[in-house]
């Protein structure tokens, strides 16, 4: 149920902040916290109007009833402000769900292929070239941290960073295992084959969200060895990290000196700290249920890609699109299957808060 005092303070708050950015006497750091406030309550300020409108609207027409000449209106609007108070109150309840505090982030996402050999690889380059494709329709940036490249230009692991402004709260949930039904280009004999790759979404962390002590890791550098520029096999540029707590290692050689390749490692292995803690806290507060969508497992089987039917299937949300083509392609159909998965997360959300 609504809480009206709840509402009430959010208007208050609001008003109180642009107050505050409005005086011209709040430092960089602080605008920019009070900015950021201000944007998220902007969303919901809106709905909370209309909520309060509507309120008062029933409020007068059951004063208007009253009056002979006016109950017969009065009685219409009744029903159409009735209809509409919990189709707004539903909308306020999911904007007051609490927010993921990594929503905002950029991500580095692993693809890596698993079973079928080269098709399956293959397959890991048609989903990163996927998300590469929907990051740019996004006006996000994408680069490319780590890859283990294959002769027919599929790839045993790619790792990259997309870069943006809410990139996570859209892609956190495409980890877990994507099977492909398809047949491959070096079958003869026109059989379906059926392989799979594992996609990993882990929001960027910073250097406050994570501290790593010097003496947790080794930095090992080495000669790079294949794509990678002139420097290949010329200078110990690439980067080896390993953290001794979690056993997690972590390698670079994309770049062109070991000072970047340090860079690139360092942030992957924050990113993987990070979704390691965050990953025990949702286990933890989901110990006694499991959810449906926002698990992050990604040994979990989501997604098949049935080329034969051109259709894609979320075994998570049971919704199957005949768009396989537009969604590999990054297109307006991905948006639809991240639409309905964002939207079963709120759903979910909502009915364990009642």
């Amino acid at each position: 149920m609504i809480i009206d005092d709840k509402l009430k303070d959010i208007q208050s708050r609001a008003a109180q902040i642009a107050e505050q950015m409005n005086t011209g006497n709040v430092s960089g750091a602080e605008l920019t916290k009070l900015s950021k406030e201000y944007s998220r309550m902007a969303e919901i300020l809106p709905l909370i109007t209309e909520y309060f409108q509507i309120k008062q609207g029933i409020a007068d027409a059951n004063e208007m009833l009253h009056d002979a000449e006016l109950k017969n209106i009065a009685s219409e609007q009744l029903t159409e402000l009735n209809h509409t108070l919990p189709e707004i109150e539903k909308k306020l309840q999911i904007a007051l769900l609490p927010r993921d505090e990594a929503d905002d982030n950029s991500v580095i996402m692993e693809i890596r292929a698993g079973v079928g050999g080269e098709e399956s690889a293959l397959f890991a380059g048609d989903l990163y070239n996927q998300y590469k494709s929907y990051a740019l329709r996004n006006g996000w940036q994408t680069e490319v941290i780590e890859e283990n490249a294959t002769s027919l230009h599929g790839y045993k692991e790619i790792i990259f960073k997309i870069d943006g402004v809410g990139v996570y709260a859209r892609l956190k949930f495409e980890s877990g295992i994507h099977r492909v039904q398809r047949v491959p280009e070096t079958e003869a004999g026109g059989r379906i084959h059926t392989s799979a790759a594992s996609v990993a979404v882990m929001p960027e962390a910073k250097d406050i969200d994570i501290v790593i002590d010097d003496k947790d890791i080794r930095i090992d550098v080495f000669r790079a060895s294949g794509a990678g520029g002139q420097h290949v096999n010329k200078t110990d540029s690439a980067v080896r990290i390993t953290h001794f707590p979690t056993g997690i290692v972590v390698t670079c050689q994309n770049e062109r000196s070991q000072f970047q390749n340090k860079a690139a490692a360092m942030a992957v292995l924050r990113s993987k700290l990070y979704e390691k803690q965050r990953q025990e806290q949702v286990n933890a507060s989901n110990a006694s249920r499991k959810t449906m969508v926002g698990s992050g497992d990604r040994s979990e089987k989501i997604r098949t890609y049935n080329f034969p039917e051109q259709r894609v299937t979320d075994h998570r949300i049971k919704l199957t699109l005949y768009k396989l083509d537009d969604i590999l392609a990054g297109g307006p159909a991905l948006d639809e299957m991240i639409d309905a998965l964002i939207a079963a997360d709120q759903l979910e959300r909502l009915a364990n808060m009642e």
